[in-house]
């Protein structure tokens, strides 16, 4: 991957409960990160996420997450490592078989909510992850965050032939070690426009950006997570897209 690729969650609609700027955010983003029914989503909202995706060229990346559509798939869950398997492998065929239908396929695999936390935090439950992934195909690469170490996650890929897409946000505070800063916290999610824009440049360029404690943190990231929930988010994205065009160009 040469460039810094654009994802966003997308298609976390739920029966006639909208969510998101789907058709808005997409013709500016490389990867859509499509719910697969356990946090949102439904067979309807992702059969026409997926069309929508298909419609404009972007990648389409399943995003299974704990079975918890109350929580939004973001409260932690106790799943054995086989259960987890079986969630995720639930879950990506799903995906897989709309998309087929419709001529396309899953192209790669990113945890959604808890899931995704606690398998950075769990490298029992990222092996576990890794795994599934690989148990279902292995060329789907699998997208997890990027910290100031890579080297144990890219271990447990590299183990399983798995390939990792290191994701990075350009709208999240840091702290020292690259994890991102609890949303508890003040000045943990970046509303300044400008900063945004400035934060997905420094990480496409290489650059440190500033961690919570005042140190210096590098994050090699092949992949930038935007965010399309508002007109505001959509903007900042069509900012981000240009942005990142004039300085590949440059």
């Amino acid at each position: 991957m040469s460039r810094l690729l654009l994802n966003c969650d997308i298609g976390e609609s739920f029966g006639s409960w909208t969510m998101g700027l789907d058709a808005e955010v997409m013709p500016f983003i490389d990867c859509a990160n499509v719910a697969c029914g356990f946090h949102a989503g439904d067979p309807s909202i992702m059969r026409k996420t997926v069309a929508l995706a298909l419609e404009h060229g972007v990648q389409i990346g399943a995003h299974p997450a704990y079975q918890d559509l109350v929580g939004f798939g973001r409260r932690p869950m106790a799943y054995s490592a086989q259960e987890l398997q079986d969630i995720l492998h639930y879950q990506i065929g799903a995906l897989d078989g709309i998309c087929k239908a419709q001529g396309g396929r899953v192209s790669y695999v990113k945890p959604h909510g808890a899931m995704y936390n606690d398998m950075m935090a769990n490298p029992a439950q990222l092996r576990a992850v890794v795994q599934a992934v690989a148990a279902y195909d292995r060329s789907l690469p699998l997208m997890l965050m990027a910290t100031r170490d890579n080297a144990a996650a890219q271990q447990i890929g590299d183990e399983y032939g798995v390939t990792l897409w290191f994701e990075a946000f350009a709208d999240r505070a840091y702290d020292s070690g690259g994890r991102l800063v609890s949303r508890q916290l003040p000045g943990a999610v970046h509303h300044d426009p400008e900063k945004i824009i400035e934060q997905a440049l420094t990480i496409a360029n290489g650059g440190a950006l500033t961690a919570s404690d005042g140190s210096a943190l590098n994050l090699r990231a092949n992949t930038l997570c935007v965010h399309g929930d508002n007109a505001s988010s959509v903007a900042a994205v069509r900012r981000i897209r240009q942005a990142l065009q004039q300085s590949s160009a440059s």
